[in-house]
């Protein structure tokens, strides 16, 4: 069913009484008053420690946190919530990965990523890759700002061990083929780990169908709270995996000599966890769902269809990349403007645009940028935002 977003805007509050267009949402997103009011909630009616409490306000709120993790289940496809770990967001994910899936890497071995990959998945195997010896290699991308896999055996080899790819760059906005990757990964005997930051907010993910072996992403991209994200793992990966962090909670005994660990998924979420933003998630899930994901998604790709309409229209505007597949993201520049400068200016008029190198200094490097600008669309966007920034860019123009 079609939904209508006309009045979406009224839904959050920052835009209340507000002249403000926001285009930054692939950097954090805005809340929606439920999730707001879910989480106030939390601190005013169930704020007590989950898991081993005896007393009913504890009950309460190990209720409310794991039945989030069953949201989280569903939302992306899982087998079971058993499958779902809580962690603070997305660079912790792959961390946690980094660090347990890479304990039998040796020198010869080689992990795969890709030209366009933020910085949270290229930095954590550079470290992995440095204590083991192992190597790193990089899909190229295309003109068009999509990976090159013309010759896939020039990167998928038997020496390839883990491949982790973005579902969605950051900047380009590409959409990566997932399923094409797992099973070019897979028929080498490699691990696929899905970097799903920009992934999970705008597109539908149903993990068995994409075939990867781990997805992560982020509550505050997707109208969640800040402090919290998601690991999924196969079930039997994640069984066969030691601890990332020790701590209350992830443990089942403990003596003077040595411990034993906990069941999958508490095995990975030592100490207290984030569970009132865990539950904001949940929230934000149930939002997302009442639109329905496949909504938002067909909502982006009409704003950006308008956008660039509007954009290349005007002289100087550079497009970074051009994928067929895309979500609500572009990036350019305008000759003669530095990024920084425009964005400032941009600012004056109360429009908010990110503008750097991104997380994702070897993406720009490819493309001889050190900064460039970026607009990104999500469902409180429309026409009006994109008018409103094109009328500021023109009245920008005249004093360059």
């Amino acid at each position: 069913m079609e939904f209508s977003f006309k009045d979406i805007k009224q839904d959050f509050p920052i835009f209340h009484n507000s002249d403000l267009v926001y285009l930054d949402s692939a950097s954090t997103t805005q809340k929606p008053q439920v999730v707001l009011d879910c989480i106030s909630s939390m601190y005013c009616e169930a704020n007590a420690n989950v898991h081993r409490a005896l007393y009913s306000l504890g009950s309460v709120a190990t209720e409310r946190y794991e039945n989030s993790r069953k949201k989280v289940s569903s939302f992306i496809g899982a087998n079971s919530d058993k499958e779902i770990i809580f962690t603070s967001g997305t660079t912790e994910s792959i961390n946690l990965l980094a660090h347990t899936l890479t304990d039998k890497l040796k020198p010869g071995d080689e992990i795969l990523l890709s030209e366009m990959e933020h910085h949270s998945n290229l930095v954590p195997w550079q470290l992995a890759a440095s204590r083991t010896g192992a190597s790193i290699s990089y899909i190229p991308l295309s003109e068009k700002g999509e990976l090159d896999l013309s010759k896939p055996e020039r990167y998928f080899k038997p020496s390839t061990k883990i491949v982790s790819i973005t579902h969605v760059s950051n900047v380009l906005g590409t959409i990566n083929p997932l399923k094409k990757i797992s099973e070019m990964a897979h028929e080498m005997g490699a691990v696929f780990v899905v970097d799903g930051a920009q992934g999970a907010p705008h597109c539908s993910v149903n993990v068995k169908e994409i075939g990867c072996d781990f997805y992560t992403f982020s509550g505050h991209k997707m109208l969640g709270p800040t402090g919290i994200g998601v690991l999924w793992g196969k079930l039997e990966l994640l069984e066969s995996m030691e601890p990332f962090m020790g701590g209350g909670e992830m443990i089942e005994t403990v003596t003077m000599e040595s411990s034993t660990w906990n069941e999958v998924p508490y095995k990975f979420e030592a100490g207290t966890p984030n569970f009132v933003q865990a539950v904001g998630l949940g929230s934000a899930i149930d939002y997302i769902n009442s639109i329905g994901i496949n909504n938002i998604s067909d909502h982006e790709i009409k704003l950006t269809e308008y956008a660039l309409k509007k954009l290349t229209d005007i002289d100087n505007f550079r497009l970074f990349g051009t994928p067929i597949d895309r979500t609500g993201v572009i990036s350019f520049n305008i000759d003669g403007i530095h990024p920084h400068d425009l964005a400032q200016f941009l600012n004056e008029d109360n429009i908010a645009i990110r503008v750097g190198h991104h997380c994702a200094q070897p993406l720009l490097s490819s493309l001889n940028e050190t900064s460039i600008g970026r607009l990104s669309f999500y469902l409180y966007n429309n026409e009006s935002d994109i008018d409103k920034f094109c009328d500021s860019l023109t009245k920008i123009k005249a004093y360059f």
